[in-house]
């Protein structure tokens, strides 16, 4: 039996996906279904329903459902909230990216006053199609969104390829490619970094 390759769609072998084909939408009220079925999805991270960085009430035990809610309550109110990337009309990506003070706190030396800044915080590819890629479209559909949608600046907060946690942020070399210059850390794994328009 052929091994799948890990850049392969589910059920077809030995085939690298096409990243030419990739094509990348807002979650709005109108995607939010093609978000839920992402998250969903056997081995989606419906545990955490990207509300990590995000306000909540309370954090103290807080459930799936509850979070799911949180975030469905976002998308409802028209909050922007990130990105999907989709592949032969399949649901295969999200990047969180949105206005910073859409989320809570993401660094210490964060300057609240300062405006028109949008944040990438989150990446989720499914295990099957990592390594070819993705990511980095991802980031660069995150980065065409945010300028598009009227950001000056875009605050990143990746993690050096060795790190043992916050890995969902993205690595920090993807950051250096594209031009995101580190303006300082947030703890000592996050590398805050920025790319001005």
């Amino acid at each position: 039996m052929p091994r799948r390759s890990s850049g392969s769609l589910p059920g077809k072998a030995e085939v690298k996906p096409d990243l030419a084909k990739l094509r990348f939408i807002e979650v709005t009220k109108e995607t939010r279904a093609d978000f839920e079925n992402l998250f969903e999805a056997p081995g989606g991270p419906k545990y955490c329903w990207c509300t990590a960085w995000r306000h909540l009430r309370s954090r103290e035990h807080v459930q799936n459902d509850e979070m799911k809610r949180a975030m469905m309550a976002l998308i409802e109110a028209g909050t922007p909230v990130g990105i999907l990337a989709e592949l032969e009309g399949k649901t295969v990506g999200w990047c969180s990216v949105a206005p910073r003070e859409t989320y809570r706190k993401l660094s210490q030396q964060q300057d609240d006053s300062e405006t028109g800044v949008w944040s990438i915080v989150c990446f989720y590819v499914p295990r099957a199609l990592r390594g070819d890629g993705f990511a980095s479209a991802l980031l660069d559909a995150a980065i065409d969104h945010a300028f598009a949608r009227g950001a000056d600046t875009i605050e990143a907060y990746p993690v050096d390829e060795a790190s043992p946690s916050y890995r969902f942020m993205g690595f920090r070399d993807m950051f250096v490619a594209r031009g995101f210059h580190e303006t300082g850390m947030a703890g000592s794994r996050r590398h805050v970094m920025r790319l001005e328009r």
